[in-house]
């Protein structure tokens, strides 16, 4: 049976259930965003979202900041995911297939699922926690995570999780600010054909965390154990638990960091329902259905991602539509002395992966490496390529193609662009549309989105900043500690008062896809993952070599993204010596991933009057704007370093 795109489905269920009637899917995403109310509240009768009371009326107070959704309805994440237990034949579909570098696979049911968060549900209860409580973690992405996210969800706290390559450091800057109550770690994680031992840093940061008052420990398997309160194994034993705590849409659900340029981290609050409904909506546009559900017979949805990034999110929320997700654990390309790119594909087939997406690099990493995604691997039953973190190229999407038309299978590329900020995607993939190698095809429904130019106009068929016009149910509750508010207009709502501004470089084209030119701010996007400058200078800076420093982090659809830093150097040190001790540094405070590609000695940090470091206007003119239209000299405190960066700039033009 050929499968029906689900935008499709919807448009059809909309006009049999509400005589809503609209031709193709662009009249359908005008309709959703010129009656917002209506759109998210036919979405929610077709997601059959799961609620305790009324779930009217839909926008309470229609502003931004400050929106209000579903102001008389309860809501909890964990019970929406869940509700697919209780399908037919759910106990012969596993919710999460995983596996790991040392090739260990392991299915969990959704029955055994359920019990797993149900049980530990009961054991976090008797550990004192309450609703609005922080939980923190440090884990890999594996179903324990997935069920302790579930866990907390479901009894009301508020969830936050870093990655296990994050320095301690950056680390602790993100779960100080949030206070958190208990902390849950791992003895040792495996990445890269190495085993990195975690007892010590978990031990640390309990110590680095003095609201703390308990530790839960997920045992690896490999690792030589760790002092913990509780374990994961002894917390899932039992086979009952509490009931799911009903909160409000806005209840606070996890907390996520995402960095300015100064200052300590972001730490950004989502409350239940909008995660919960960006994440349904996203599923329709991915085209990802109910493994139930004969439309998508067996759907198997993976897309790779470490647990510090907010595509650790999205994997998760396939659970909501009742998908199997189907996690990685480790290098998606092998030891770095002996790269293997064919590891994830060969992944994908073990598991019969209908779903398959990762990071931009990494697809630009096969290309390059000259890898086939069918060498040792059958990749028949991959039917969509899921992309983002940064543009991808249109060579490396035609390179996909072949490689799959050579098999005599078409493949769906799935491009796809939002951020941490707002737990969703504004520009999406759909099935019913063209392919559109390089760029996205269609703006998500519900989700206002407009390119501006620098007045705040409209345009298409040129580059401007990507906004979005109204309300979203993700948006952020609010910053951790910006009491009144002023930090989350600073970061989103200038300098259009009432308009979110996203910080990306859009062209939006007559076809109604669209093209990401890149960050349009100093915030570092290195794949996907997003840093603030502020953490690489002070693991930079705190060396007695290095004087002054800058970093940039450059994005341009075509060419590979160069993250460059730039430092001013003691009298008597020598480039060459200290670029090690650069590397060594971030990569211990900071993480290995935000590393730079290349580090030059400069002869002064371009800097305003007022002494703020001139990322943005030395970011642009890197990426070619002219230096008349991003530069001012009088406004410069030290404009006589700036031949250094003219010099680089023609360089990387002709280059």
């Amino acid at each position: 049976m050929p499968f029906v795109p689900r935008t499709t489905l919807f448009r059809q269920w909309l006009a049999k259930r509400h005589d809503l009637h609209f031709a193709d899917y662009e009249a359908l995403r005008r309709w959703s965003v010129e009656d917002i109310a209506a759109f998210w509240e036919k979405l929610w009768a077709y997601e059959r979202v799961v609620s305790q009371g009324p779930h009217g009326p839909v926008l309470g107070e229609d502003r931004m900041p400050g929106a209000v959704w579903f102001p008389e309805a309860r809501v909890n994440y964990a019970a929406q995911a869940l509700r697919h237990v209780e399908v037919a034949h759910a106990e012969d579909r596993p919710a999460i297939v995983a596996e790991d570098e040392a090739g260990r696979v392991r299915e969990v049911a959704w029955p055994n699922l359920r019990r797993q968060v149900m049980s530990a549900m009961l054991s976090l209860r008797e550990m004192g926690v309450r609703p609005g409580d922080r939980v923190v973690a440090v884990l890999p992405n594996t179903p324990e995570t997935v069920a302790l996210f579930l866990a907390v969800a479901g009894v009301g706290a508020v969830w936050s999780v870093c990655a296990p390559d994050m320095g301690r450091a950056a680390v602790l800057d993100r779960f100080r600010q949030i206070e958190p109550s208990v902390l849950i770690g791992t003895d040792a994680v495996r990445y890269g054909g190495r085993v990195i031992d975690m007892a010590g840093p978990l031990a640390a940061l309990r110590a680095g965390l003095p609201t703390v008052r308990a530790t839960i420990l997920v045992e690896s398997g490999f690792g030589k154990g760790a002092e913990a309160d509780i374990t994961w194994r002894d917390m899932t034993r039992r086979n009952r638990g509490v009931p799911y705590e009903w909160v409000p849409f806005d209840h606070p659900l996890w907390i996520v960091y995402s960095s300015g340029t100064t200052g300590l981290p972001k730490a950004i609050v989502h409350g239940h329902g909008g995660p919960m409904l960006a994440g349904l909506v996203n599923d329709l546009h991915l085209d990802v259905g109910p493994s139930y559900d004969e439309n998508s017979p067996q759907e198997r949805f993976h897309w790779y991602s470490s647990t510090g990034w907010i595509v650790w999110n999205l994997q998760v929320a396939g659970l909501l539509c009742g998908a199997t997700i189907a996690l990685y654990d480790g290098s998606p390309s092998g030891p770095r002395d002996a790269p293997d790119w064919g590891t994830l594909w060969r992944f994908a087939e073990r598991h019969r992966v209908t779903w398959f997406g990762a990071g931009a690099a990494f697809y630009s990493g096969c290309m390059k490496a000259g890898a086939d995604p069918w060498d040792g691997a059958d990749l028949s039953a991959v039917r969509a390529l899921g992309s983002t973190g940064s543009p991808l190229p249109p060579a490396v999407q035609d390179w996909g193609s072949e490689a799959f038309r050579r098999r005599g299978r078409d493949v769906w590329w799935c491009n796809i662009s939002g951020g941490t900020d707002v737990a969703a995607t504004f520009l999406n993939a759909n099935r019913e549309l063209p392919d559109a190698p390089g760029r996205l095809q269609c703006r998500v429904l519900g989700t206002a989105v407009e390119s501006w130019d620098e007045e705040g106009r409209p345009v298409t068929g040129q580059v401007g900043e990507l906004v979005c016009t109204r309300p979203l149910p993700s948006m952020p509750l609010k910053l951790w500690g910006d009491e009144d508010g002023s930090r989350l207009r600073e970061s989103y709502f200038e300098p259009w008062e009432g308009v979110w501004r996203h910080g990306d470089w859009l062209e939006l084209h007559e076809d109604g896809s669209g093209t990401i030119h890149g960050r349009s701010d100093a915030t570092i996007n290195r794949h996907g993952l997003r840093l603030g400058t502020a953490e690489i200078y002070a693991a930079v800076e705190a060396l007695d070599a290095v004087v002054d420093s800058m970093v940039v982090d450059l994005e341009h659809l075509g060419r590979e993204s160069w993250l460059g830093l730039f430092v001013v150097l003691r009298e008597g040190a020598a480039i060459e010596d200290v670029a090690p001790q650069v590397k060594a540094a971030i990569r211990e405070a900071v993480s290995p991933r935000f590393v730079p590609n290349e580090i030059l000695a400069a002869p002064g940090i371009p800097r305003t009057l007022t002494g703020k470091k001139q990322e943005v206007p030395i970011k642009r003119l890197l990426l070619g704007h002219p230096a008349e239209q991003v530069l001012n000299r009088e406004a410069m405190a030290n404009p006589d370093c700036l031949p250094f960066y003219l010099d680089l700039a023609a360089a990387r033009a002709s280059a």
